[in-house]
């Protein structure tokens, strides 16, 4: 197996993330990143390194027994939002089930825990389809000098944009405002930002859109590379449009960010109002949320209700036995929604954010909500769990997709109050590796959950409930 080397095969099996490996004739293993358990496929050979290799998918010669006639959208062979648009919604949960046993049982067999002994299956998003209730749309071009696109980037490209106005997983409102949003400027000939050049003005537009209230809020994200009486009547004429559309929500707020950074992300060098305000209203499990165009907020309000129910079933009995005198740490709380849940059982709740605007956010739902026994600290985890003087009865970890940092982990760990534990992670390497050094300080994992947020993709969320036997 030599790099550059055009070779075919049947992938064996998918691994987290998307993961397609393939065994050679030589009996080499090669990963192939899109390619789905079952279907034969060829592809170039790219680094090959100790005997194992990489490879880039080039054609599916022959379909998976598990996939689907048809994608669920046609914009699937070109998109990279979505990696199982091609399967039905059963296989992808056996998919990502069978991906979270791979990686948890080794680690739960470390703990003297059977797999199956604690893990109580993998529960479905409530919509398969149009759950999105946010989106970062990019602009850009399908092709060198094309004309103006606005949607998803193209799979395996950081270039080419794919117009993505039949996009499911989002409703019918994003797609109007973002085949409206393009269309006006291309009719205006307003160039996009390129990212090599580091020219040009158009750079991304964000919908928030709330699943219960049915608000919506739109954010077009630009550079500062124009002249300021013209874009003042862009500016202008493009939120008009936007208010006439026939919307089934209803658009509370229309923003515009400046964004003047090298990198292709989405900063905030300055946020206008356009139209109406800079926030909307979200209810999950009877609770009401402020929400802004940047505020971490989960994006499948529906599937984060089945979320959170978990988390406060795994750690409720428990809590509600200690007779509202427990002191719970919701650690990586973003804008309070868990602290808040669990906030009627508990004696206080104390959140931890790095980001001052998700604590913000907290306190101010919090009262929004009449909640008093929750306090947000915004500080790195690894540094404000020193200056708390109220240890910890029970711990709630919902972090980033990377985990915990190991100093932060083991601060953690040290916790000798901390009886139990309740683990949220939207990424199973991560949540494996954290596993294996948290049962180091005596955790044994009690109950494994999966949730689905996030159909048609890769990504999965596991609640791992634990108890500690020892310190």
């Amino acid at each position: 197996m030599k790099k550059g080397q055009i070779l075919e095969g049947i992938v064996k099996k998918t691994e987290f993330p998307n993961k397609g490996i393939v065994i050679t004739e030589e009996g080499k293993r090669v990963v192939v990143k899109h390619a789905i358990c079952g279907q034969k496929i060829s592809f170039a050979v790219k680094k090959v390194r100790r005997g194992a290799g990489e490879g880039r998918l080039l054609e599916v010669l022959e379909k998976s027994p598990h996939e689907l006639e048809e994608a669920s959208c046609v914009h699937f062979a070109d998109c990279g939002g979505c990696a199982y648009q091609n399967l039905s919604y059963e296989s992808q949960l056996k998919l990502k089930e069978a991906q979270v046993r791979e990686l948890l049982a080794p680690v739960l067999a470390e703990g003297g825990r059977e797999f199956d002994a604690v893990f109580e299956g993998i529960l479905g998003s409530p919509r398969q389809f149009a759950y999105r209730n946010k989106m970062e749309f990019s602009f850009g071009d399908a092709q060198k000098d094309g004309p103006l696109a606005l949607g998803m980037h193209k799979r395996g490209s950081f270039y080419d944009i794919v117009n993505v106005e039949h996009c499911q997983i989002v409703d019918e409102d994003f797609r109007k405002i973002m085949a409206y949003v393009r269309d006006f400027f291309a009719g205006k000939e307003v160039s996009f930002y390129h990212k090599l050049r580091h020219e040009g003005y158009l750079r991304h537009l964000l919908v928030r859109k709330a699943a219960k209230t049915g608000e919506i809020l739109t954010d077009l994200v630009t550079s500062s590379q124009i002249d300021a009486d013209r874009e003042r009547a862009l500016l202008q004429e493009m939120a008009a449009g936007i208010l006439k559309l026939p919307l089934a929500g209803n658009v509370v707020g229309i923003l515009h960010t400046k964004n003047d950074s090298l990198a292709d992300v989405i900063r905030d060098d300055g946020t206008e109002i356009l139209s109406g305000q800079d926030f909307f209203y979200e209810e999950i499990l009877g609770l009401q949320f402020k929400i802004t165009p940047f505020s971490f907020f989960q994006t499948n309000s529906l599937g984060a209700e089945t979320l959170y129910e978990t988390a406060r079933e795994f750690i409720g009995d428990s809590l509600a036995a200690s007779g509202r005198r427990a002191t719970v740490y919701d650690l990586y709380s973003g804008t309070g929604t868990i602290a808040q849940m669990l906030s009627a059982s508990a004696g206080k709740v104390i959140g931890v954010e790095i980001v001052e605007e998700a604590v913000e956010a907290a306190r101010e739902n919090a009262g929004r909500n009449g909640i008093s026994n929750c306090t947000f600290l915004a500080g790195d985890v690894l540094k404000a769990i020193d200056e708390i003087a109220d240890a910890p009865d029970f711990i709630v970890l919902d972090p980033p997709r990377e985990g915990i940092h190991p100093k932060a982990l083991k601060k953690i760990g040290m916790f000798e109050r901390a009886r139990e534990m309740v683990y949220i992670s939207c990424k199973p390497t991560s949540l494996a590796r954290d596993l294996l050094e948290l049962q180091k300080y005596g955790y044994r994992v009690e109950r494994v959950r999966c949730v689905d947020m996030f159909p048609g993709t890769v990504h999965i969320e596991c609640v791992v409930g634990m108890r500690r036997e020892h310190i």
